[in-house]
This record gives structure tokens, sequence and C-alpha cells, in this order.
């Protein structure tokens, strides 16, 4: 291939053709279809695209071309969070993300308030008129859109000013809670009363919400995660047809929310996708063309416990996947909160990830800067083709909320999730920090105490003493009982999950679990669980799969003991012995075990090896290796969850612990 940039023979010069002559020549007899690969939702990824030229450069958001930086405030304490606020705004966010006790993804945390009195204190010294502010309070949303709807009217706010989202989606919501009282058409009708309040009031609130991180924490691939979102906002455009808003304003009223992870070209083409899928809807629905808002948080289920820091990294990717793809909003979720309530410093660098892409790194300068790239192009008609399917399959069934009582929602998120779990159990879908590279001595970081934030008050307004919901009035009512300092219902409660049928799951709690386990082994023995690596032959031989290896079983917190070189069979059984290990693996290159590997295993099931692994595919030798003590081979693809599961039973084992004392959770 020629190396220069510039003249008749430059490297832009080469055509498809050229290009794939190279590969051949590369891949010496291998076949191309090596080198293809696919994505969640089984959509092939080539290793080679050609320019796009009949895609041009489209303007993805609205006003100056830039996104919000949106900040999640979630400590339940009010005058608490009104300090982050103020610290955040301070610091460069133009945006908050107000997650109250019992909304979707608060889990134990949440602003504890119910009342205008507290809805002062947080929002205290915060100039509304020049942010973006998202509300989400779970089954109280509406509730809580009629405090701060009351807020603006007793702060004298001018109405037209202020930018205010629901992030409250019914449907998410109800399968996530499993709630069985919630009803999702009487929320709807909640939500359009709301909706028809603020209209009246001259507030250009985006009372829908269609959210996708409901479905994606869940394990919904991202066609999936599209199709329901899709779906979700269609059944809610559907609930404004009874209202009094006219339909050239319908599409105003609705935000959507999708999540970006670490996959870069993924999350790019996932915004794109869902910009031109939604325009397919108003056409389909014969409403104008009008630019949706398209908020973006970080993933949550890519977030690790272990390793926090590595988390920094993956919310760096996320968004620079997030504004690259469009979105008009993005909030980086902070790196310790899949450790708890996160602290200063964690919400700080959340905040100066997003400020540095766009300020250091100019990244909103560019309009669309996917535009024209085959790759990215070819992955945004794959996901809109694939996530179109889906939503006409839900829509088929009657809607979202009968697909979700016949169980079709359910069945297709388990059965993806069922094969992420297989991925990442066969480190295909690798975690750095845990089931990569983990750290064994890594130090604790730091996180806020999350003490309960307020409960409603005695003075609560009752449910049934309020207006039918639809045109405005219940929202009024909710607003002039706020005024007189009532509680409002649903604010602040705490959301029950237990019956959940689709529950949030981090990617990393399968190893992280082991970890805790092996933390938990040394607590009870005051040793930690370790492995004896039985390394045979020369340093040349083995460091390679030392080092894979000890990190392998490092992921599941069990310790191996330093590689070393033994220049007989007997020097290395003493190493054995003294050790004190019960657990030893044998390791070198595959030529190595030929000679050495059946009378290493013999020796050291001689010397009390309780159980015995050799590192390497077995090949036709598995049975002569197995009648010789070994009984687990460690390879790359193997399923490792399994392999370390099985180690730390065996330890516990031969300890006299149970599972139960090691509290390892499935």
């Amino acid at each position: 291939m020629p190396l220069s940039f510039t003249g008749p023979e430059s490297f832009y010069s080469a055509d498809e053709e050229a290009w794939w002559a190279s590969v051949d020549k590369a891949l010496k007899g291998v076949p191309r279809q090596k080198l293809f690969g696919s994505t969640e939702d089984g959509l092939d990824i080539a290793p080679l695209y050609t320019r796009r030229e009949d895609t041009p450069a489209r303007r993805l958001r609205t006003g100056n071309g830039t996104w919000t930086i949106c900040q999640r405030i979630d400590i339940p304490d009010p005058a608490k969070a009104n300090e982050q606020i103020l610290e955040d705004l301070e610091g460069g966010a133009d945006g908050i993300d107000l997650v109250f006790a019992g909304a979707t993804g608060a889990g134990e945390a949440g602003i504890g308030v119910s009342d205008l009195a507290g809805l002062e204190t947080l929002l205290n010294g915060v100039q509304l008129g020049l942010i973006r502010t998202r509300v989400n309070a779970g089954e109280g949303s509406c509730e809580a859109l009629a405090l701060l709807l009351a807020f603006l009217e007793k702060q004298n706010v001018e109405p037209a000013t202020v930018q205010v989202s629901s992030g409250f989606d019914p449907f998410a919501w109800q399968t996530a809670s499993a709630s069985e009282t919630f009803d999702a058409a009487s929320a709807l009708r909640q939500i359009v009363d709301v909706a028809v309040s603020a209209s009246q009031s001259g507030v250009p609130l985006r009372a829908l919400c269609a959210d996708g991180q409901v479905w994606h924490n869940a394990g919904a691939t991202p066609a999936q995660e599209l199709g329901l979102v899709l779906a979700s906002a269609t059944a809610q455009l559907r609930s404004l047809e009874a209202s009094e808003l006219p339909p050239e304003r319908w599409a105003e009223q609705v935000t959507l929310s999708l999540a970006a992870d670490a996959d870069q070209f993924g999350t790019i083409a996932k915004a794109r996708a869902m910009r031109a899928l939604w325009a397919c809807v108003l056409e389909e629905a014969q409403l104008p063309q009008t630019t949706v808002e398209l908020h973006m948080y970080s993933s949550r289920r890519m977030l690790t416990v272990r390793d926090p820091w590595v988390n920094l990294l993956r919310n760096t990717v996320a968004a620079f996947a997030a504004g690259v793809g469009g979105a008009d909003s993005v909030c980086v979720l902070p790196h310790t909160l899949a450790v708890g309530l996160p602290d200063g410093l964690a919400r700080r660098l959340a905040r100066n990830t997003q400020s540095i892409l766009l300020e250091e790194s100019s990244l909103a300068k560019v309009m669309d800067p996917a535009a024209g790239s085959g790759a990215i192009e070819d992955r945004t008609d794959k996901l809109c083709a694939a996530a179109w399917a889906f939503f006409q399959e839900i829509e088929t069934a009657g809607g979202l909320e009968h697909a979700l009582q016949q169980g079709l929602v359910q069945n297709r998120i388990d059965a993806a999730r069922s094969e992420l779990g297989k991925n990442v159990a066969r480190r295909k879908r690798p975690i750095t920090g845990v089931s990569e590279f983990p750290n064994l001595s890594e130090a604790p970081v730091s996180v806020l105490e999350n003490s309960l934030g307020e409960t409603p008050g005695a003075d609560v307004v009752a449910q049934e003493n309020l207006p039918e919901a639809g045109n405005g009035a219940r929202t009024k009512s909710l607003k002039g009982a706020a005024l007189a300092g009532k509680s409002l219902p649903g604010v602040a409660r705490q959301q029950n999950s237990d019956r959940s049928e689709l529950k949030e799951t981090r990617l990393a709690e399968p190893f992280e679990n082991l970890r805790a386990a092996a933390e938990r082994f040394e607590e009870k023995t005051s040793k930690a669980p370790t492995i004896f690596l039985a390394t045979l032959g020369s340093l040349a031989q083995f460091t390679a799969r030392a080092t894979w290896t000890a990190n392998a079983f490092a992921a599941g917190g069990v310790k191996s003991t330093d590689p070393a070189t033994y220049q007989t069979l007997e020097e290395l059984v003493s190493a054995f012995k003294d050790s004190g290990a019960s657990l030893a693996c044998l390791v070198s290159s595959d030529g190595v075990y030929e000679t050495e590997a059946v009378p290493a295993a013999t020796a050291l099931r001689s010397a009390g090896a309780r159980s015995l692994y050799l590192a390497g595919r077995p090949g036709d030798r598995e049975q002569e290796l197995t009648s010789a003590g070994v009984e687990t081979f460690v390879y790359a693809g193997c399923d490792l969850l399994e392999v370390l599961g099985n180690a730390h039973a065996r330890l516990a084992e031969l300890e006299g612990l149970t599972p139960s004392d090691l509290e390892v959770l499935s």
C-alpha cells in the first residue's frame, strides 16, 4: 500500500478492492469473515466502510448548537442539595436533574421535599430562567411539577423564560416498580392535566417523557431501547387526543431520553437513529415535524463498584458519543454512584467531564461530526430498521401497555440480558478494573452519608378531594394547595421495586459479588483465598499465560502466588507446599505441556492439591490431563464466572464454610 498522503499514489487514492487485497495478504488465507463482528442486536459490523456521499450533515440540536450540561441532584436533605446545585451552576453546569425520592433510578437516595417550603429551600438562589430543569419523582412526578409551578408563581418568575421537562415515563416506572396500585392510564391523564395547566399558565413545560433508562439498565439492546422509547412516546401522544392542546403542539410536549454507554459508535448511532425514528412517527401521525428534545444519561449499568475510577473513562466516552450524536442535554452520572451517594468531588468530576469536551475540545462546534462516516451511517440505518420492527411488533400487540401485560417486552429483554450475561461471564464483554485488570489492593472511595429525606407532613392533600384529571383543574388545585402550605401526595415517596419484573442489573455485579465473597472469606479465615501458580519451563515460556491467569483469578478476588522458574519438579512441589494454598494451576506454553503437564499434575495432586487447574485449552489431550488430576481448564472464552464460583465453593468447603458465610450473591 502507498504510504504517502499526497500525490497520485497517496493513501487516499486506494479503492476498496486495493484495501481488500492488502487485507487478504495480511490474513494469509484466513477468511475475511473473521474480521466481521456483530452488535447486541445481531447487526453486522464490517471491518471496512466506504464514505457515504448520500448523507449530508444535519442540524441535530436547536439553538446555538451546544448541549446542556445537566447535573443530577439526588441529595436527600434539601439544604445540602441546594448547596450542590449552586456549586454545580457556578462550576459550569447549565441544567439540573432533580431526582426526588421514589424516582426511577433514585434507589435509596432522592430529594426529600413534599411542600413548597422544602422546594424553596432546595431552589434558594437558583435562577430557573437561565437553566434547564428536569423533574422526576416517580409516581409523584405530577405533584412535583405542580409544586414547581407553584414555586414559579410565588417567586414571580416570568413563565416563558423557564425550560422545564418531566423525566417521568409511566410505562417505564410501572415496569421498574411493579406497583400493584399504579394505573398507567390514570397517570397519563394526570400528565396531560399538568401539560394543559402549564400551557394555560404560559410555562413551556415538556410534560411527556419516554425514558429508555429502565429498559437499558434491565438489559435491553440498543434497538430494543429505541423501540420501547418510541412505543412509550406514541402511547403518550395518543393521550393528548382528548386534551384541549392543539395537535400542532403535541410534539412540543415530549422529551425522549436514552442511555449513553462506552460503546462509542453504538451510542452515536443510537442518538442519531432516535431523531430519524421520531421523524417517522410524526410523519405517520401527520403531525408537524418538530425537533425533539433528546436527553441522554451516561449508563448506570456500566458503572462499577470495584475500581470506580475507571468509570471516569467510561463516562467520558459516553458523554463524547452523546454529544457527537446530537443530544440536547447530557447528564453524566458521578463515577461513585454505584458505591453510594456521590460526594462533591465525584459530582465535580462528572460536571467537568462535559465542560472539557465543550470548552477545551470544542466538540459542539461541528454541526454533525458523524455525517458521511460509513461505519456510523451503516450502524444508524441498521438500528433504525431493527428498532422500527420492534416498535411495530409492540404496536401490533395493542401498544406498549398491552405488550407489557402480555410479557412480550419482558421476554425480549430477559433474552437480551441472558445473552449479555454470557458475554460478560466469558469476558467477550470485558469490564476493565473488574473482569479485566482487577486491583485487589484498591483503596475505598469517599461517598456521602445517605440520611433519609423529608417525609410528607400530616397536612397532605387528599387524593379523593382533587378534581378529575384532564383539563388542568387537578394541577391547578394541587398548585393552590401547595401555595397554601400543604404537602402534596406522592412526592418524596420511596419506591418499592422488590417485585419488579425487570430489575436494574449492573454488568459488573456478578464479578463484584465474588470479590465480596473473597473479602468475607479472608475475614472468616484470616487468610486470603489463594491459588498456587505452578509455572513450568522458562520465564519466556510461561510469563504471558501467568499474567493472564493471575488476572483471571483476581477477577474473583482469588490471589495468585508469584510466578517463578523451577529447576526440578521436586522444587515446584516444595514451593507449592510452602505456599499453604490448596488450589493450584499449571501454567506454561502448549509445547511445555506436551512433556511436563502430566507429571506435574500427578505430583501436585500427591502433594495435597485439592483442586487442580490448567491455563489453556486441553485440545486432544483432555482425557490424559484429566486422568492426571486436572479438573478445570481456564482459557480465553471460558465461562470465567463459573470457574471462579466453583473455586470459591471449593475453598469454602475446605474451610468448613457455607455459601451464606461468604454472602455470595447470584
